[in-house]
């Protein structure tokens, strides 16, 4: 089971795909404004140890970084560096980085970053056309190792296999949006991006339904405990 590592938390809204934002949702229940940026006090997480001298992620773990908020954020500038140092330190450790900021990686990047750390992937989000076509010719030029391309909270059709070099690209995830205001995932738009994987041969996983499905005609609204195990059901993975 993956392990979450929040070393700050809160954001800013930058693209379509913010506006009904989960984690803006839940910091208003409990009156907190999502916008002020705080470092967490499990920012040193991955270096934390147990009595016996043990790391407390064990070797071998995946960390999902930054899920609260967004790795690249400028406001967590001065506190990148020493995250990478921990990622760095941390190598016995796969990092899995979402951002729906790539123009800014090149930003306090290691000196020793090279072509990318082995045990670092990077997901990049994209949610329209307009976002992707942007964020995608950035994404395949940059020096990066692992790199998946996150099609959520997917909100229109996306033709995105002009950028699907199986080179380049690992894996392509799609997801729906959650909340009470989730836009409509059309399943079409889904299978859509599946069949452009499949003909470049790159690896296709749907991850989440989201909220509110539309499938054959009929709108399907799907509460959060069953949106991550209906879309494994649907059965339409494909790996290469």
């Amino acid at each position: 089971m993956a392990v979450y590592w929040n070393p700050w938390h809160g954001c800013r809204k930058t693209s379509e795909g913010c506006e009904h934002c989960y984690v803006y949702s839940r910091d208003g229940m409990y009156g907190k404004d999502s916008s002020v940026v705080s470092q967490t006090a499990n920012f040193d997480l991955p270096l934390r140890r147990k009595r016996d001298g043990g790391y407390k992620i064990a070797s071998g773990e995946t960390v999902l970084a930054c899920f609260t908020s967004d790795f690249l954020l400028s406001d967590a500038d001065g506190w990148r560096p020493e995250a990478w140092r921990m990622i760095r330190e941390r190598c016995d450790l796969s990092f899995f980085l979402i951002t729906k900021r790539i123009d800014r990686f090149m930003v306090g990047l290691p000196d020793d970053w090279g072509d990318g750390y082995d045990n670092v992937a990077v997901g990049c989000t994209v949610e329209c056309m307009r976002v992707a076509d942007y964020r995608l010719r950035v994404f395949c030029q940059l020096p990066i190792k692992h790199r998946i391309i996150i099609c959520a909270p997917l909100i229109e059709p996306l033709d995105i296999s002009h950028y699907l070099d199986r080179s380049v690209i690992d894996e392509v995830s799609v997801g729906g949006e959650s909340g009470d205001e989730a836009r409509v995932c059309d399943y079409d738009w889904v299978l859509g991006i599946r069949s452009q994987c499949m003909a470049a041969g790159v690896p296709f996983s749907f991850h989440q339904t989201g909220a509110r499905l539309l499938k054959d005609g009929k709108i399907y609204n799907i509460e959060r405990k069953y949106q991550h195990s209906q879309a494994k059901r649907a059965g339409i993975g494909y790996k290469r």
